[in-house]
């Protein structure tokens, strides 16, 4: 069972949110992030004094010329479970992934100028499960799909640490690191099992190793 285990009924019900086109985070994975803009550095200061927790989500690209942009109904909740000052003042954190949540309603900007919602855990309590069977992965196929995937894109990869990974992390790293498009890694999250996001990142590696070394999405926060 990992260090830090929140039950229910410790989840914050009103989170600060921070939405980043192209970035994933997932259940038990670690998202590094390094913090400079003045309304997310308000934003991990203030969580570090309330419990560390904060979302990440994705903005909604269907939703174009929204001021500010859309959000995507889904998100992850994350603690922050590592953190350093740089000299000159920014913040080098490590999220930890906890449980993926609904947005139920976005509330007002906070006065240190980061976005809030109101989360709704309920669909995905099965996330703080631990300790279960793994994911049912088909680990000949993600490989074969993998090899094509890194060459296409010149992706250099240590492929000795990867073949020790158990199958539940390979899953969830390959799916957060991958430079898959915004829509794809949303795709990834709402995954409702596992088992299901394992499949779709074999699909997704299957279809994408034939794209060639396209530039990976990226995004400023909103």
């Amino acid at each position: 069972m990992p260090a830090f285990h929140p039950g229910p009924e410790s989840l914050p019900e009103e989170i600060a949110v921070f939405p980043l086109t192209g970035a994933l985070l997932l259940p038990q994975g670690r998202l590094p992030l390094n913090i400079f803009e003045p309304r997310y550095l308000a934003m991990v200061q203030d969580s570090l004094g309330r419990g560390r927790f904060f979302g990440m989500i994705q903005p909604d690209p269907s939703a174009p010329g929204v001021t500010p942009p859309g959000l995507y109904g889904t998100g992850c909740l994350g603690r922050v479970s590592s953190f350093s000052e740089t000299e000159d003042g920014r913040l080098l954190i490590t999220l930890t992934g906890l449980l993926r949540f609904q947005v139920r309603q976005e509330l007002p900007l906070h006065p240190g100028g980061y976005r809030r919602v109101r989360a709704d855990y309920r669909p995905w309590l099965a996330d703080l499960e631990t300790g279960g069977a793994e994911p049912l992965l088909d680990r000949a196929a993600l490989m074969s799909a993998l090899h094509p995937y890194f060459r296409a894109r010149r992706i250099e990869a240590n492929w000795e640490a990867i073949e020790k990974l158990p199958d539940p992390m390979l899953v969830t790293t390959l799916a957060m690191v991958c430079p898959f498009d915004p829509r794809e890694k949303q795709a990834l999250l709402e995954a409702p099992t596992p088992e299901d996001r394992a499949r779709t990142l074999v699909t997704l590696l299957q279809m994408d190793a034939l794209g060639g070394p396209d530039a990976s999405p990226s995004g400023r926060p909103s």
